[in-house]
């Protein structure tokens, strides 16, 4: 009889699948916030530390899960939500300006307390984009990638835990009750429906890789439903299991993005991440706090609206509250677009400059 091979990635990956079930049963146990995100996320994360067997949880797993999170996105963009976010393209405009501002500020202090170049410890702090910031540190000279790809990942990890619990937190007023809720599915829908808003879906998210847009499996589909919802027809929201497992392979992909172990002096890095971390998540508090007293959002959305984070996690987040998914959708996507599309030239242009002066803001 042909021995096990537990470390042949079958094994590997049914291992990585079972810890993140268990963490995310553990967590729904408690009643803990987005438990099927953070609970996957914890027990990948530790068991990558721990058991003996490595962890594999391939990226296509993760891409199903964004396609998921971008259709129950998409079917939030009513006429009347367009409409709205139309109104409110230039407070969207100036909030992603100052939040990027914000982080320049940040990065500054960090340079000068850490003795980290400017260059790299703002390539780090810029929210959202993590893969276009790593490529982007990949391209320029002297940029140390490792810290950079450090920095965005503990920021990312820093936003998916303490964001849920602050939304519920006395402060912005989100209502623990809700998270507990499970609607059912309503069968009604006409199979004809159902294939056309899947095939609007699947075909957004590779039409959208094939423009090579940012994070395509969740763009590509939520573009893809949200003009079918446009054109009238009725959306078909997705079955709770479907969005818990969604969670799921999207928490046990981002458990194993962080491995402490590849970096020198990784407790000043891990400090160094976590203030930088922690200041912007306040200051996007105080970001939202001017957002909801000045439009009259709620401020559970106008926090998630600007929340450094991933628009996945803060998209999964805000269905989870019953934030306005479509407000909170078009903030994110905005900063998005503007990370991919404006901030990587304005960088290059400004370490160039750096470079030809042959000096640093340290």
């Amino acid at each position: 009889m042909k021995k096990l091979d537990i470390q042949s990635k079958p094994v590997r990956l049914i291992c990585t699948f079972l810890i993140a079930c268990g963490g995310s049963l553990l967590f729904s146990l408690f009643h803990l916030p987005v438990a099927w995100l953070l609970g996957s996320l914890v027990a990948v994360f530790i068991g990558s530390r721990a058991a003996k067997v490595k962890m594999f949880w391939p990226a296509y797993f993760r891409d199903a899960g964004l396609l998921a999170v971008g259709y129950s996105l998409g079917l939030s963009f009513t006429k009347e939500a367009v409409m709205q976010i139309g109104k409110q393209l230039p407070s969207i405009a100036t909030a992603t300006v100052m939040l990027i501002l914000f982080c320049a500020g940040i990065a500054f202090i960090v340079s000068r307390l850490s003795g980290i170049d400017y260059p790299t410890v703002l390539t780090g702090s810029i929210p959202g984009g993590l893969g276009q910031m790593i490529m982007l540190a990949e391209e320029m000279k002297d940029i140390n990638t490792t810290v950079v790809a450090f920095l965005q990942v503990t920021r990312l990890l820093m936003v998916i835990f303490l964001i849920p619990f602050m939304i519920f937190s006395p402060i912005v007023g989100g209502k623990k009750e809700m998270i507990m809720h499970h609607a059912a599915f309503d069968y009604s829908y006409s199979i004809l429906d159902i294939l056309l808003f899947a095939a609007a879906s699947i075909m957004g998210a590779f039409l959208g890789k094939k423009l090579k847009l940012p994070t395509p499996f969740l763009l590509g589909p939520l573009a893809g439903t949200a003009i079918l919802v446009l054109c009238g027809m009725e959306p078909i929201p997705l079955p709770n299991t479907i969005l818990n497992f969604s969670q799921l392979i999207i928490g046990s992909y981002v458990g194993l993005l962080l491995i402490p172990d590849k970096l020198d002096k990784k407790w000043t890095f891990s400090g160094l991440s976590i203030l930088s971390g922690g200041i912007l998540i306040m200051g996007s508090l105080a970001l939202s706090i001017f957002l909801h007293k000045t439009y009259g959002m709620s401020l559970k959305t106008s926090f998630l609206s600007v929340a450094p984070g991933g628009m996945d996690q803060m998209g999964l987040i805000a269905h989870e509250v019953k934030a306005d998914l479509s407000v909170v959708t078009g903030y994110q996507v905005f900063r998005l677009f503007f990370i991919y599309f404006a901030v990587p030239p304005l960088l290059k242009m400004l370490f160039k400059k750096f470079r030809k002066k042959g000096t640093s803001p340290n």
